[in-house]
């Protein structure tokens, strides 16, 4: 399989390298276990609306936490985990310090694969991001100030809202103001090779037709794109190919956000410093 823009073959073995994220950081375990014990300290500090159902399937719930002030935007984070893993409660921990600054934030899960296709996660998202713009302020978050954000495969599903009809989903407008992808999967071509792609069972068809790179952006709505620079090559590419692809959406203008000696799995977990570069840039999408 060539790649897309540079004609490089891409093999097997390039892209267990370029994409077990697993293999390639040696203390995964370690942040992996992270994750449930810094979201159960949030949990301990904030009381939240669990499992609100924003459709039907099985796992299309989400997790909504509000600040004790008055609410001023609203925070919806998609994780990650290849599309076939984790789960909303692992990422409780990004609530903390947007909850400080008066904004609610919703911890959306998904069907997985191979239980449902890529496709139909992407439009799990959708439906969950209609339900924020109907049904959020009922609940008590804001409907007219939201940020929607991804990480890893997240990052992904987070991109392909941007990639999306919303007036054919029955809104007059995007249900966001801005967007991040941190570590996202951008072309998914690259993972019909991967190991994992007998849960995933992309086809190179499919994987083009669900990759944000192939797809016009709908939305005039900056999109926050970021990576660990400590990543492996093909993510820190990835994200330099959805900056080229949609230039006039891309933030920061220059380049996309590098966070220097962050790998896949630490990375997110700046989401917990309310001082991180992170943390500051995605604030400033909220105005």
């Amino acid at each position: 399989m060539s790649d897309r823009e540079t004609g490089f073959v891409l093999t097997p073995e390039f892209v267990e390298r370029g994409y077990n994220n697993r293999a390639a950081v040696a203390d995964h375990e370690v942040w992996l276990a992270r994750y449930p014990e810094l979201s159960a300290a949030t949990r301990a500090r904030h009381t939240h609306q669990a499992d609100l159902r924003y459709g039907r399937a099985p796992k299309e719930t989400l997790d909504l936490f509000l600040p004790e002030t008055a609410v001023r935007g609203t925070f919806v984070f998609i994780h990650g985990g290849y599309w076939r893993a984790l789960d909303k409660a692992d990422f409780h921990f990004v609530a903390g310090p947007l909850l400080a600054q008066g904004i609610a934030v919703a911890v959306a899960n998904y069907d997985l694969c191979p239980t449902v296709s890529i496709a139909k996660i992407v439009d799990e998202c959708r439906r969950m991001m209609v339900w924020i713009a109907r049904e959020g302020p009922r609940h008590g978050a804001a409907a007219d100030n939201v940020v929607v954000c991804g990480h890893s495969a997240g990052g992904h599903l987070a991109a392909m809202m941007l990639a999306t009809d919303w007036d054919a989903l029955g809104l007059a407008q995007d249900p966001f103001v801005g967007a991040v992808t941190l570590s996202g999967v951008h072309d998914l071509k690259p993972l019909v090779l991967s190991s994992m792609n007998s849960d995933l069972r992309l086809t190179n068809a499919e994987a083009a037709r669900v990759s944000p790179v192939n797809q016009a952006s709908l939305s005039q709505a900056p999109l926050l794109i970021a990576v660990g620079g400590a990543e492996t090559s093909e993510f820190l590419r990835q994200s330099q190919l959805l900056w080229d692809a949609w230039p006039d959406n891309a933030r920061p203008a220059a380049a996309p956000l590098f966070l220097a000696g962050k790998h896949h799995f630490s990375v997110v977990v700046d989401y917990a410093d309310p001082e991180s570069e992170l943390t500051r840039a995605t604030l400033e999408l909220f105005g």
